[in-house]
């Protein structure tokens, strides 16, 4: 029979860690250990970095068991062990939306909600072939709101605010806008990660042609020849983008991960190709 402090320490372990073996960070601040339904805890914290251990007993049928949450106290928003619910900075009232920009009840810009993905910042489906025109719309709203110009005339918490809301925006809409940096992007939620320079697992093949196409543009001399080798690699980069979006939605991380690979030396001919044409015109 485990003691109550063996138990304590064996579920604080194991509430600290994930899947992956990571810590989570940010927005994710309450570790839930054993069992536990979404019983919330609304709790203002001091602005300290330190950590506080809650035991609660709940009895569970016949049995009494107790349940330990790890809460790290450091942040001014309010936390609940089912979801978590954000307050306004200024006049506490609960936030409806996540991510909120503004508060409904008082109007003033909010902090960023840390962890929140481009997608839903943008408000765009979590899909490699999203809808392009929908996220340069929803981009041109947000900033129209959010861009610091608006609030010049603010309080300076209101200006930072804007600024930093501004800028995550525009690093949003920028990420998930090409195709490259989307899929690159996806695979990062996802932990995975491709370095920069040569790839050493592609084909060998596949580098002797990349490198005919680089001579071949090198060698160029007529806008007509540099043209023919943007339109090829504009080809290659679409039928890229359709292998990419089904290895996506199968699931098939490091299919995708290869292909991105690819896509990333045919967008670097494509820019090679624009800074040719400028040099021939």
């Amino acid at each position: 029979m485990l003691t109550l402090n063996s138990m304590r320490i064996l579920c604080l372990s194991r509430a600290s860690l994930r899947p992956n073996g990571l810590m989570t960070t940010n927005r994710q601040y309450v570790y839930e250990a054993v069992t536990c339904s979404a019983h919330c805890m609304s709790t203002s914290f001091p602005m300290k970095d330190t950590w506080h251990h809650k035991t609660n007993f709940r009895a569970l049928g016949k049995e009494t068991k107790p349940l330990f949450y790890t809460i790290p106290i450091g942040s001014p928003r309010n936390y609940c062990t089912g979801q978590v619910k954000l307050s306004c900075w200024k006049c506490k009232q609960p936030l409806d939306n996540s991510p909120a920009f503004f508060c409904m009840s008082c109007k003033v810009v909010q902090p960023p909600d840390e962890g929140t993905s481009f997608f839903k910042i943008m408000d765009c489906d979590y899909t490699f072939t999203l809808d392009t025109q929908k996220l340069q719309k929803r981009y041109l709203q947000l900033q129209r709101s959010l861009h610091p110009d608006n609030f010049s005339q603010k309080s300076v918490k209101e200006q930072e605010y804007s600024e930093i809301q501004s800028a995550l925006v525009n690093k949003a809409y920028k990420t998930l806008l090409k195709p490259l940096s989307r899929g690159l992007y996806m695979l990062e939620l996802k932990g995975m990660h491709i370095e920069e320079g040569t790839d050493s697992s592609a084909d060998s093949e596949f580098l002797m042609e990349l490198m005919e196409i680089n001579e071949a543009l090198d060698e160029a001399r007529t806008p007509e020849a540099a043209n023919r080798i943007g339109q090829d690699a504009k080809g290659k980069l679409a039928h890229l983008t359709k292998e990419i979006d089904a290895a996506l939605l199968k699931g098939d991380l490091q299919t995708a991960k290869a292909l991105l690979a690819q896509m990333k030396y045919y967008a670097n001919i494509e820019e090679k190709v624009k800074e040719k044409l400028s040099e021939l015109m």
